[in-house]
C-alpha cells in the first residue's frame, strides 16, 4: 500500500526512516500551536479554539501535501501573518482605537486575501508575479518579515518594553521576562552546537526548558499568593498588578481537553456567544482602505515565504530538477493554497510551508509519508490542548519567536546584493519602517516605493517589470486613501 501511495523504492526510500523523520518533524514544529493560540487571542479570538482548528487545519493542507504532492513538507499556521492580523492590523477599541478591526472582521479579510491567493496559485498569474519580482526584493521582503517576527516575541515576553526612550530592557526581577531572555540565549547556543540533531531540535528543546521553569515558578508564586490564577498578575512587592507571561500548570488554570472553544472561531464565531453582524462587518471591511494594504502584504508575504520554503526543500529531496525547475509544481502550491482558501473561515491564520521540513528531510525523508504521519500527529494534537496550554506564555514563546525571526532574517539577507546601493538602502527601509512602524505593510510598502524611486533615477527603470509599477501604485493609492479617510 505504502509503495503504491508513495512509490518508496523508486524514490530510495524506507517505511521506517518516513515514519520517524514525520515524528520528528511534528516535534520539530509543533510549537506553533501554543504559539499561534497565543498570538491570535491577543486580537479577541478563544484561545482553545484557535488552537484545535490551527492542528485541523494543519491536519487537512498536510495530507493533501503528503498524498497529492507526495512530498515530505509540512505546514502550519506561518509565523509572519498570525502577527501582521494580530499586531499590525489595528484592533478595535471603543476608547484607544475606534477605527480598528474587531477579530472577525480581521478574519474576513484573511477570506477575502485567500481567495484571491487560491486564484493566483491556480493560475499561472501566481509563477507571473513571482518571477517578476527581483530576488533582492524578496529577500528583502522576508528580512523584514524575520525582523517584526522577532520583536513580537522580545516585546510579548517582556524583553523589550516601553519606556521614556520609546523602547528599553524589561525589568530583570520579573521573573517571566528573566527565563524568556535565558531561553533564548539557551536556543542560540543549542543552535550552534556540533550535534546536527540538536540543532534541528534547538527550538523546541529551548522551549520545553522556558515552560518547565515557568511552571515551577509560577506554581511556587501562587502557593505563597504571589500570583493570581485567575488574572495571571502579580500580587504585591515591586510588581504588583502587573501582568505575568509565565505559564501556569493546567491543573491550576482548568484548562479543558478536547474540542473546547471551536464554535468560538468557527466561521467567524457564529456559532459562539458573541453577537455578530456579517453583513455590517463585510461592508465596513470593504470600504476601508486599510482592508487594501492589509490584503496586499498578506498575499506577498505568503506568497514569497511558502514559495521560499518550497524551493529551500526541494533542493535536498529530489524536488528541484537539473534545470532548477519544480516537479509537481501545481500539486505542491494545491496545499498551500486550500489552506490559504480555508483557514480564516474555520478559525485560524492562513498556513505555510514550514521550513522546519527540513529536519525530516535531513533525516532521509523523501517522500510524502513522512508528511501524512506529521499530519496524524496534528490531528492528535486538536483533542489534548492542556497539555500544550503552558506553551502559550510569553515567557515560552519567545525562543521560537526570537530565534525564528532571527533564522528568517539571517537565512535571507545573504540573498540580498548589498554591494547594490539601491538593494542596500532598500532593505535598511524595508526593515526599520516594518520595525518601528510595527507594521510589515507600511514597510513593505514604503519600502517598495522607495525603490522604483532610486531605480528610476538611476535611469535603471527597464529592470523593473510591469507588476512592480503596479503593485508600487496600488500601495501609493491605498496609503492616499487611507489618510483621505481620517478626514471624512
Amino acid at each position: 500500500m505504502f509503495e503504491k501511495l508513495f512509490g518508496l523504492k523508486k524514490k530510495q526510500a524506507s517505511l521506517k526512516t518516513e515514519i520517524i523523520a514525520g515524528l520528528v518533524t511534528f516535534i520539530a514544529m509543533c510549537y506553533i500551536l501554543p504559539i499561534n493560540a497565543s498570538i491570535l487571542s491577543d486580537m479577541g479570538m478563544n484561545q482553545l479554539g484557535v488552537f484545535a482548528i490551527t492542528a485541523i487545519v494543519s491536519f487537512i493542507v498536510t495530507m493533501i501535501m503528503g498524498l497529492v504532492a507526495n512530498y515530505p513538507i509540512v505546514l502550519s499556521a506561518g509565523m509572519g501573518l498570525n502577527a501582521y492580523i494580530a499586531y499590525t492590523l489595528p484592533t478595535y477599541n471603543e476608547v484607544t482605537c475606534p477605527n480598528g478591526f474587531l477579530w472577525q472582521e480581521k478574519m474576513l479579510i484573511l477570506t477575502i486575501a485567500g481567495l484571491i491567493f487560491f486564484i493566483l496559485s491556480l493560475t499561472p498569474v501566481r509563477k507571473w508575479i513571482i518571477e517578476a519580482i527581483p530576488a533582492d526584493l524578496k529577500a528583502i521582503i522576508s528580512c523584514a518579515l524575520g525582523v517584526f517576527i522577532a520583536f513580537v516575541g522580545l516585546r510579548n515576553s517582556g524583553i523589550i518594553v516601553g519606556g521614556s526612550t520609546l523602547v528599553e530592557l524589561g525589568d530583570f526581577a520579573n521573573p517571566g521576562m528573566l527565563i524568556a531572555i535565558l531561553s533564548v540565549i539557551l536556543c542560540f547556543g543549542l543552535m550552534q552546537c556540533k550535534n546536527k540533531l540538536i540543532v534541528n531540535l534547538a527550538i523546541p528543546i529551548s522551549i520545553l526548558a522556558a515552560a518547565v521553569a515557568g511552571v515551577i515558578t509560577s506554581s511556587i508564586m501562587i502557593s505563597n499568593g504571589a500570583l493570581d490564577v485567575a488574572t495571571n498578575k502579580f500580587v504585591g512587592g515591586i510588581l504588583d498588578g502587573k501582568s505575568s507571561t509565565l505559564p501556569i500548570a493546567p491543573w491550576l488554570s482548568g484548562v479543558k481537553w478536547g474540542l473546547s472553544g471551536v464554535e468560538e472561531v468557527f466561521l467567524y464565531g457564529a456559532f459562539g456567544s458573541e453577537k455578530f453582524d456579517f453583513g455590517q462587518s463585510l461592508l465596513k471591511v470593504l470600504s476601508a482602505p486599510a482592508t487594501y494594504v492589509a490584503m496586499f502584504s498578506m498575499m506577498f508575504v505568503n506568497l514569497f515565504d511558502t514559495t521560499a520554503t518550497l524551493l529551500a526543500v526541494g533542493k535536498n529531496t529530489g524536488i528541484i530538477n537539473e534545470k532548477g525547475e519544480m516537479q509537481n509544481y501545481r500539486k505542491a502550491v494545491l496545499a498551500d493554497a486550500t489552506g490559504a482558501l480555508i483557514c480564516a473561515p474555520l478559525g485560524t491564520s492562513t498556513v505555510t510551508s514550514f521550513a522546519e521540513s527540513n529536519v525530516g528531510v535531513s533525516m532521509g525523508a523523501k517522500t510524502g509519508l513522512a508528511a501524512v504521519v506529521s499530519a496524524l500527529m496534528f490531528l492528535l494534537s486538536a483533542f489534548i490542548f492542556p497539555v500544550f496550554s503552558i506553551f502559550t506564555a510569553g515567557s515560552v514563546t519567545a525562543a521560537a519567536l526570537v530565534c525564528v525571526g532571527c533564522m528568517i532574517f539571517v537565512g535571507n539577507i545573504k540573498d540580498v546584493n548589498l554591494k547594490d546601493p539601491i538593494a542596500a538602502f532598500t532593505a535598511i527601509i524595508t526593515v526599520l519602517f516594518s520595525l518601528l512602524c510595527y507594521s510589515i505593510a507600511n514597510g513593505i510598502g514604503i519600502g517598495l516605493i522607495c525603490y522604483i524611486v532610486m531605480m528610476l533615477f538611476a535611469r535603471r527603470a527597464k529592470e523593473i517589470k510591469l507588476p512592480i509599477y503596479i503593485i508600487g501604485g496600488l500601495f501609493i493609492v491605498a496609503f492616499t486613501a487611507n489618510t483621505i479617510m481620517q478626514f471624512l
